[in-house]
């Protein structure tokens, strides 16, 4: 399972969960809103968390494939230059 469908995976069992807890929440409407509040700075840090951790992920991948091309353009080079002394030296 790629990161990007775990990352959306998260976000929506969180708000699942969020707007379950609004609709059957046992308080009034201000200690409900409270607590929206205080609980969606939490979830905002989360989801920033699972940002970040992708983002890294993606960089960290992104090197990789970056690192084989130039190996792989480096060695085409290589034989396209013994390609070529073959040909002037017959």
């Amino acid at each position: 399972m790629s990161s990007g469908k775990v990352l959306l995976g998260v976000l929506a069992g969180a708000a699942t969960g969020a707007l379950l807890g609004i609709l059957f929440a046992p308080h009034k409407g201000t200690v409900t809103r409270k607590k929206i509040v205080r609980n969606s700075g939490a979830f905002a840090e989360g989801v920033k968390g699972k940002i970040n951790e992708l983002l890294d992920d993606i960089t960290e991948k992104f090197e990789k494939v970056k690192e084989d091309v130039s190996e792989f353009a480096e060695q085409k080079m290589q034989k396209n230059d013994e390609a070529k002394k073959e040909v002037k030296a017959t």
